[in-house]
């Protein structure tokens, strides 16, 4: 397949030079920048794959001129990938601007231009950063993981570019009439609902402070203490251990109060336009491979708001997501032959239970995401040695993952992405990635800091390993769809409006919306069977089509 790279050129020039399957030029062309979607949408009709410093400052502009492509390779994503793999040569991606490739970010704004000024993306050359990446990847030991991988990277951008470009239907008069009967009308500016200040006043009362703003945390505190309360903090699960007429309204209040911060009429406002809510949905936004978003809270939608997001007329949501997700990429990974089979049954954790593994499905749980994420204490490290005895290559995965963080080694995920080391800019990221491994103090602390890390790790290689089966999942979903609409742009096709880790929503014309829940269904098999070949893990979904999010349950 040839690759087409496009650079800009300056003056509202962009430059479109073909490679050969070899890596030879095939020849160049420019064109002004107005020209540029009658190429693409021309050269689009034989295989080819785009080449291109970053989708965020390409894709848009092509979307919205009613332009699909099909694939691409976004360099700066891949980049990323290749600069922390443990299966890659660091030297052959060394360059007087690989600094500035490490330093490059997404576009997250409305209607970027191709041509901005001061565009840090202008002083890189993609066609070195191209070769350079071509020759990591041929000189990997393992070549063909990091290709997939890096192919599933670059279809995860285009895919959150289109989801941007069609929105996520949304019906605001739907809205509007949720936050109203939840609290009341829309209040003045500056003003409480009319439901939330009458469960201030009621909080007020019970703790006899009339003058309480519930919104402070520092007050609320000593206005609980004032009252005889043994608080050391106002979280929610520590109020509820308590026994005391505030504690009803004040949880109701809190809860309230956080979907009108996170969802409110001033969300609404800046969110939803012309029936849509559009995110910036940003691909490898966490080091695990997990996506991030930019504005709107798009990966945090509540249910209690979903049933504003609505069908259009004549079409219908189809919703998916799979079932124990991270649990069944360890069975793979692992190639454990005992948690496959439990992983037969449509609930992984009763297949643990039916094996005579665990009694309950509780346990079963418990147990495995303890193994998964750490806690290995208590009643989940109680019961973690039969889970180690039945499924012994599946912990002794994430055991060893764990061992290699405590001893400051890199682990990777299947298909190589690489974790960070235990120094440096992670610890800017505490809060995601654990404490830090270097650490002065006690011996007692700097082994709290070490089993930190070693969670981290533990997790980082399944998790890491879920978000890759997930990539495959978008990236076949996304072409079977095209393939499923017939003609017209994306908007008018079946097309994925939402992603988030393990759950799709896609948006069909109602008379294809079954066919798309099977094109789902399709693309998670193929998904398993990029990353596992042939050995038998399944990955089944719980699919709805409905009209409304909130009726898939």
């Amino acid at each position: 397949m040839n690759r087409v790279v496009l650079l800009r050129r300056g003056g509202g020039v962009v430059e479109v030079r073909e490679l050969a399957e070899d890596g030879t030029a095939a020849g160049v062309t420019r064109h002004r920048a107005g020209q540029l979607a009658a190429v693409v949408a021309d050269r689009e009709r034989t295989p080819v794959r785009w080449v291109w410093d970053d989708t965020t400052r390409w894709y848009p502009a092509l979307l919205d001129v009613g332009v699909r492509v099909e694939r691409c390779t976004d360099l700066r994503l891949t980049h990323a990938v290749l600069r922390r793999s443990p299966f890659v040569d660091q030297s052959l991606l060394a360059a007087g601007e690989t600094a500035a490739w490490d330093a490059l970010q997404p576009v997250t704004a409305p209607d970027p231009a191709l041509f901005p000024l001061d565009d840090p993306a202008d002083g890189l050359d993609p066609v070195a950063e191209h070769e350079r990446q071509q020759a990591a990847v041929a000189a990997s030991p393992e070549p063909a993981r990091l290709a997939l991988l890096l192919a599933a990277e670059s279809s995860g951008a285009l895919v959150a570019a289109e989801m941007t470009h069609a929105g996520l239907p949304w019906r605001a008069d739907v809205h509007e009439q949720l936050l109203t009967e939840l609290l009341g009308p829309r209040p003045p500016h500056g003003a409480r609902p009319a439901v939330l200040e009458a469960l201030a006043q009621e909080v007020r009362a019970a703790l006899r402070a009339p003058g309480l703003n519930p919104d402070s945390p520092g007050a609320l505190l000593a206005a609980l203490q004032a009252a005889g309360l043994p608080v050391e903090d106002t979280r929610s699960w520590t109020l509820e251990q308590l026994d005391h007429p505030a504690v009803g309204p004040l949880l109701e209040y809190k809860r309230l109060a956080r979907l009108l911060t996170a969802n409110g009429w001033a969300w609404l406002d800046a969110w939803v336009r012309d029936g849509r809510f559009r995110s910036w949905f940003v691909p490898g936004g966490v080091v695990t491979g997990r996506w991030a978003s930019n504005g709107g809270g798009a990966l945090s939608v509540p249910l209690q708001v979903r049933p504003a997001a609505v069908a259009d007329d004549g079409w219908r949501l189809v919703v998916a997501d799979v079932a124990q997700l991270e649990p069944r990429v360890l069975a793979g990974m692992s190639g454990d032959g005992a948690m496959t089979e439990a992983a037969r049954a449509a609930d992984l954790y009763e297949g643990m239970v039916t094996a005579g593994t665990v009694e309950s499905r509780a346990q079963a749980k418990l147990a495995l995401l303890g193994a998964m994420y750490g806690a290995t204490r208590g009643e989940s490290g109680r019961i973690l040695p039969r889970l180690a005895r039945r499924y012994p290559r599946a912990i002794g995965l994430v055991e060893e993952a764990a061992r290699a963080g405590e001893r400051g080694e890199v682990v990777h995920t299947l298909l190589g992405r690489g974790s960070p080391r235990p120094t440096g800019a992670w610890a800017e990221r505490a809060v995601a990635l654990g404490e830090p491994a270097e650490v002065s103090g006690s011996p007692e602390e700097r082994d709290r800091a070490r089993r930190a890390w070693g969670r981290f790790t533990r997790n980082f290689v399944v998790q890491g390993t879920g978000a890759e089966w997930a990539l495959c999942w978008l990236a076949d979903l996304r072409n079977r769809l095209w393939r499923l609409g017939g003609t017209g742009p994306l908007e008018q096709r079946p097309h994925l409006v939402f992603f988030l880790h393990d759950e799709v929503v896609v948006h069909a014309p109602a008379h294809l919306a079954a066919a798309a829940a099977e094109e789902v269904r399709a693309a998670a098999a193929t998904a398993g069977r990029l990353l596992f070949g042939g050995f038998p893990v399944d990955f089944p979904l719980d699919v709805a089509v409905v009209a409304s999010w909130a009726d898939a349950g």
